[in-house]
């Protein structure tokens, strides 16, 4: 029986030739008061690259294990970031990637005060291996043409274009990536 990621400790380590900022990503509820300030953030950054809010329909139960989970990363205490993942009934049968066993990225998200070193990818990593250890095999997202260095986080992370799917799957300036785990 396995327990789950670890939590409370560093996902993976230091980016390369980055500086270890020592992030705790730990998994709270969608309602946590670190995790709807960050979520908070998030939106207003929307709001400033797209011109309004995320209006994907999110329900808190979306992100309890073993429908999916939400992290919060912290440095010295501060939250940081944010990301999570729920398993999606209706991408996998939109999404060719070989599986049923289909999760969606939700809420990725670092405060600028910490961007370029290293904390996306380091969440990035932690979704993929807590959704993994949970039967997950085929993780997708979708991501905006105004959110050019997450475009570049996913591609570099091995993610492929895959056709639209979601909220705003007609919407031009939406971006849908995929990858296979494990």
């Amino acid at each position: 029986m396995t327990t789950g990621p670890k939590v409370g400790r560093p996902a993976v380590g230091p980016p390369r030739g980055g500086r270890d900022l020592g992030l705790e990503i730990r998994r709270v509820g969608y309602g946590q008061a670190d995790a709807l300030r960050l979520i908070e953030e998030v939106q207003q950054e929307y709001v400033r690259r797209y011109g309004g809010p995320d209006n994907t329909p999110l329900e808190h139960a979306m992100f309890e294990p073993p429908t999916g989970s939400f992290f919060v990363g912290y440095v010295d205490g501060e939250p940081v970031a944010t990301g999570a993942w729920r398993r999606s009934r209706i991408v996998a049968l939109d999404i060719p990637l070989g599986t049923a066993s289909i999760a969606e990225i939700k809420r990725m998200y670092v405060a600028p005060r910490v961007r370029g070193a290293g904390v996306a990818r380091r969440m990035l990593a932690h979704l993929e291996a807590s959704a993994a250890e949970l039967g997950v095999e085929a993780l997708v997202l979708e991501t905006g043409t105004a959110q050019p260095e997450a475009i570049a986080l996913y591609e570099s992370s091995g993610y492929t274009p895959v056709p639209g799917f979601g909220h705003y799957k007609n919407e031009p300036m939406s971006r849908c990536f995929g990858k296979l785990l494990g």
